[in-house]
């Protein structure tokens, strides 16, 4: 029998993604892709994988059938257990043939990623494994009794391991944004409120945008324009002054005024929030912002860290630390 992962449970909103459905977006096809791209890269690159479960509030429980298979978790701060045994929110795991692996949300994040070390053996729909729901294009979201047959499995480590990724760290700092592209459609008044307002997640919030809950930012010359491109992280204010917040199931473009665009780095950051919780914004310059981007993705290439989670050292993880402070001699 092939290596397969069986679904044995599976809330709403979990799909497969890679990292989207690019240079399609002319002919109106949507990229999609991970929510948090930083998540999803520390678990696809510490498991060796092309692509990944995306797991939302609903949690999730997998079966390997076949084979013991490598199995890289993270995102939010999820409560993830390997036949009951809690594990770190960011670990990397051999998900041995019966064992369950469950995940359910903990005390923070919107989204985790399961990633199978390998290749799922998923046919492309466009160039691209991820799920877009609304379109129906890529595999549809997996439902309890699907199975996801490997056609390559990587090796599994003998024992589960912490993952260490800074970017992962969860931060109550403003969401940094770049004004614009048509932040003229906005009084530098109204400009100060977006800025300034406690925010909240509205509840109608999903991967196609988040409702931010405020006061309603009223436009200076009208909540039309020429739809143009829109990127993930650009928050539009239609005509009710409540802004969206675009996300990864974006339309590919969009008619309403964009008072600003959420800066690379922090997206991850964004997407994490659950309804409820209350971003606040910073505006950043163009060079703070590239910047910024290019330490976020010079940390990812630089790769995770596997910390061991067994109580007793091992002869390996001894000989991987320096642990002579310093030399004294006994006759001084």
């Amino acid at each position: 029998m092939s290596a397969r992962l069986l679904v044995e449970a599976a809330g709403p909103g979990v799909t497969i993604q890679d990292e989207g459905r690019f240079g399609l977006s002319r002919y109106g096809v949507t990229p999609a892709g991970p929510m948090d791209i930083g998540a999803y890269l520390a678990a696809t690159r510490a498991a060796g994988a092309d692509s990944a479960i995306e797991i939302s509030l609903g949690g999730a429980a997998f079966r390997a059938e076949g084979a013991t298979l490598c199995v890289a978790v993270a995102g939010g701060d999820f409560d993830i257990r390997l036949d009951g045994r809690p594990l770190p929110s960011a670990c990397l795991l051999p998900l041995a043939e019966g064992a369950r692996l469950t995940l359910r949300a903990g005390s923070s994040g919107a989204w985790c990623y399961v990633a199978v070390g390998g290749r799922l053996d998923l046919a492309p729909t466009l160039g691209s494994r991820a799920t877009h729901a609304r379109s129906g294009l890529g595999p549809k979201p997996l439902a309890v009794g699907d199975a996801l047959p490997l056609a390559e499995a990587a090796p599994p480590p003998l024992e589960p391991s912490a993952l260490a990724a800074p970017w992962l760290a969860s931060s109550d700092a403003p969401i940094r944004l770049l004004l614009g592209p048509q932040d003229d459609y906005f009084a530098l008044e109204e400009i100060e409120v977006f800025l300034n307002a406690r925010w909240r997640i509205g509840a109608r919030s999903d991967r196609m945008a988040y409702r931010l809950e405020g006061p309603a930012i009223r436009h200076r010359q009208g909540h039309d324009i020429v739809s143009d491109g829109v990127a993930m992280g650009a928050i539009q204010i239609p005509g009710d002054g409540a802004p969206l917040a675009l996300m990864a199931d974006r339309q590919p473009t969009g008619g309403y005024p964009k008072i600003a665009t959420v800066i690379g780095a922090d997206l991850g950051r964004l997407a994490q929030l659950r309804p409820g919780e209350n971003p606040s914004f910073r505006a950043v310059s163009w060079d703070e912002a590239v910047a910024t981007r290019r330490a976020y993705f010079a940390a990812i290439q630089a790769g995770v860290k596997r910390e061991p989670l067994s109580a007793e050292p091992t002869t390996e993880s001894l000989l991987a630390e320096n642990l002579v402070g310093g030399v004294v001699n006994a006759k001084d």
